[in-house]
């Protein structure tokens, strides 16, 4: 395939090449980034501030030039001959809020795999679904919702890794659980309209603050310097009663220091799945101070949810008669009568953002960066619970007359309150030729977990509105770590990056099954990573990489271990090569990865001495593949963006187990598993191949058509490799319109129309599966997550 592009290299004649320097004292700027607008090529400038491009086609070209600290400079070139241009670039009157994250990401010339997300592009596809499903058309990327239609509970998986096992930030603040490592953007309703940009990272990437990126990373960095006052409000509706609405409203430069923004969202849904509705709301305000040399900017970002609880799934049996069956809340007479659903079988939670950085610039080779940060959740969902049995609860049987009652119907909650709290130091050290770059974090977490019976049918006195159970979770999470990279020459260079983590995590009292989960774990991981970059000209380019990464077990993994279970931490060695074509209408990426597993943590069916499924290590695993990625301009009104995967994700001597149902109350025949040898077999919710495409026809000025594809291949969802056990291929299609005006008195009105699945395909992004056997028959209860079929979501976007 490379080698097919070549040609479009050749064909070009010209040579456009320059110097950027400071205007003031006409010192060369070196590491400048310039792109050459209307095509795919970007180069950074040398050591003495020069750059060029070879090979170009006579025509007019538009050439941006920026630097950090610096104004970004836009210049339109008739190239006809070679042609040499000088570029003053005229120093910022503030210092760009850039610097908060800069530590933590990847430049153009990292030997990493990844890809940067501008905001304003998420923006326009943003009509209130959650930020997993803006971001699906990156490479290996597959999304699910619980709720069937991108709104409420959503989950991502990368290279088949879920979120437990993604690093996420937030203007360099970690966003995981610190017990759960999972993320929840359902907490976070809305995010995508107070983003600038987000980098991803595949793979191990660079180092960081929070949890362990043992797939990938994303860095999420929210809104950017704007010195002009700005007001926008955009509405949305569309399929299953689905609202957004959001406004946002910038001050602008205040004084020549100050700015302040905000934003409200309110997003409502019914859900594609029976009862499955949302009610998100989120807030962001944030504040700054910008000088010359120094920027304090304050963030508060505000979110509440209220779901109702889709995430058992639909049972197998149940897709072909009914996609949309709930099972969620069901309630049931003492003769197991249907009687109707629970009204408040909800997910109720509330998670705010508090962050304080600061950032100073010394002098234009060092930089550095503060964070103090506040994370704080709490909620609860509800339960309605049928004939369930008082001594589960610690309650007492109840006596009425000569009757001794044993159980009962009730509704239970079940709360998490929790506080998320550190500090973040980050800085950069540049000469010439090289960047150190350096940091480290401080942070501790306090969970508490505990359950109340609201209300019960039948029940003593004082048994019920109380906590039955209660446990704490403690967790101090200390890094640190050091990146460098050094150019040897104008075409090769080099990284070497080293992160150490201290872990301590604690968890007292009791489970909800009135296990005592008292305990106390300690972690010391080394992380180094190296990598080499090599420029073969300012078209192509190669890299490598190795990075190692090591990741704890979380809290469930602990909570529902035997005591004494061996339980080790997870092991990665990541290998990445890559290779960047960029040329005057095509950009092709594409890179080899194999991801090297010692100790993951999987789902084998094995079970605890309640019956509790355990997560096990399994002493080797791999993940192999390779990604391909291009943007190709094929006119001046249509153009093509495609990516493609594939992959094998493998578990090396896998032995599976089956709960026997026959003696299950008599633990003294045996077995209460059957054990089956299966040899090597595919990691679970990992395809093989996963590509997406972005067609895009501008139709007329400032109209544009694009037809959106999404191909994701088969997936177990167990560790098995059973076909009855996974989820068929599928194949989606959405279209999108957008239709943009520019009006006196308004800086832009645009009109967005989303046609969602328009071959109406019947998928399912998402499982589970128990299995059992009793009485020599082999069975199973599970539950799959179907997606929604042909849906829409159309709106409007006003700009002030």
């Amino acid at each position: 395939m490379i080698l097919l592009l070549f040609p479009f290299v050749l064909q070009a004649q010209n040579t456009l090449s320059g110097k950027v320097y400071d205007s003031n004292d006409h010192q060369p700027l070196a590491g400048a980034n310039v792109i050459l607008g209307n095509g795919f090529m970007a180069v950074a400038t040398n050591s003495n501030g020069n750059f060029s491009f070879t090979h170009l086609k006579p025509g007019d070209y538009l050439l941006k030039v920026s630097f950090v600290g610096y104004h970004t400079k836009t210049i339109k070139v008739h190239l006809q001959k070679n042609k040499q241009l000088d570029i003053p670039l005229q120093p910022l009157s503030y210092m760009s809020d850039e610097v908060i994250i800069s530590a933590t990401r990847a430049t153009a010339a990292s030997p990493t795999t990844h890809e940067n997300i501008n905001g304003k592009t998420l923006n326009k596809n943003n009509s209130g679904q959650d930020l997993p499903f803006l971001l699906q058309m990156t490479p290996s990327m597959v999304v699910t919702s619980d709720a069937g239609a991108g709104v409420g509970y959503t989950g991502m998986r990368i290279r088949g890794v879920d979120l437990t096992g993604i690093n996420v930030t937030l203007n360099g603040v970690p966003v995981n659980d610190a017990e759960s490592q999972g993320v929840y953007f359902v907490d976070l309703p809305d995010l995508a309209s107070s983003v600038d940009n987000i980098q991803i990272q595949r793979g191990v990437g660079t180092s960081g603050n929070g949890s362990a990126a043992f797939g990938a990373s994303i860095n999420i960095k929210t809104d950017h310097f704007n010195p002009d006052a700005y007001a926008e409000v955009s509405s949305f509706a569309g399929s299953f009663n689905t609202f957004k609405n959001t406004a946002l409203l910038g001050t602008g430069l205040l004084n020549k220091h100050w700015v302040f923004n905000g934003r409200f969202s309110d997003i409502r849904s019914d859900g594609y799945i029976d009862r499955a509705f949302s009610k998100l709301r989120s807030g962001y305000l944030s504040g700054g101070y910008y000088g010359k040399k120094d920027v304090v900017k304050a963030i508060v970002m505000m979110g509440h949810e209220k779901t109702y609880q889709a995430w058992y799934g639909v049972p197998k049996d149940s897709l072909k008669t009914n996609r949309t069956y709930n099972p969620a809340g069901a309630i049931y007479d003492a003769n197991g009568k249907f009687l109707g659903y629970y009204d408040d079988q909800t997910d109720n939670y509330t998670q705010n953002y508090y962050q304080l950085h600061y950032a100073h610039q010394f002098n234009q080779k060092l930089d550095l960066a503060a964070a103090l940060f506040l994370t704080r959740g709490f909620g609860y969902y509800n339960s309605y619970k049928n004939q369930q049995k008082f001594s589960k609860y610690g309650m007492n049987d109840t006596i009425i007359g000569n009757d001794t009652i044993s159980r009962t119907n009730l509704i239970r909650q079940k709360w998490l309150d929790n506080w998320f709290y550190g500090i973040n130091l980050t800085g950069n050290y540049k000469t010439i030729r090289s960047t150190l770059s350096f940091g480290g974090g401080w942070n501790y977490y306090d969970g508490d977990h505990y359950g109340k019976i609201v209300w019960a049918q039948v029940a003593r006195l004082g048994d019920y509105d109380r906590n039955w159970y209660f446990n704490t979770g403690e967790k101090t999470d200390v890094n640190i770590f050091a990146r460098w990279h050094y150019r040897f020459t104008e075409k090769w260079s080099t990284m070497a990056d080293a992160q150490y983590r201290y872990i301590d995590y604690s968890i007292k009292g009791t489970h909800d099954d009135l296990r005592d989960l008292t305990q106390e774990h300690f972690f010391h991981f080394f992380n180094p990573k190296a990598g080499i970059s090599y420029a073969l000209n300012p078209k192509n380019s190669f890299y490598f990489s190795l990075g190692v990464s090591h990741r704890e077990p979380n809290r469930s993994v602990y909570r529902d271990a035997d005591p004494g279970q061996d339980i080790r931490a997870e092991r990665l060695i990541d290998y990445e090569l890559g290779y960047e074509l960029s040329g005057n209408n095509i950009a092709l990426k594409t890179n080899i990865y194999y991801m090297d597993y010692k100790d993951q943590l999987v789902m084998t069916g094995k079970i605890n001495n309640v019956g509790t499924a355990i997560m096990t290590n399994v002493p080797k695993s791999y993940r192999a593949g390779i990604e391909i990625s291009t943007v190709w301009k094929w006119s001046k009104t249509l153009v093509w963006n495609a990516n493609m995967s594939l992959s094998q994700n493998k578990i090396k001597d896998f032995t599976e187990y089956i709960d026997n149902w026959n003696y299950w109350d008599d633990p003294a025949h045996q077995p209460l598993q059957y054990e089956k040898y299966l040899g090597t077999t595919d990691i679970s919710f990992s395809p093989d191949l996963v590509a997406g495409s972005i067609l895009t026809w501008t139709a007329a000025k400032n109209f544009h058509i694009a037809w959106i594809s999404k191909y994701v291949s088969r997936q177990y969802i167990d560790n098995t490799s059973s076909k009855e056990r996974s989820l068929d291929p599928y194949w989606v299609n959405n279209i999108k319109l957008d239709y943009t005006l520019y009006l006196k008195g308004i800086k832009s009105l645009s009109m967005v129309v989303h046609l969602n699945n328009i071959f109406s395909e019947k998928y399912e992004t998402n499982a589970w599966v128990y299995r059992y056997v009793y009485n020599g028959v082999e069975s199973e209860m599970n539950g799959y997550f179907p997606q929604a079929e042909f849906n829409f979501m159309a709106g409007i976007n006003l700009k002030f």
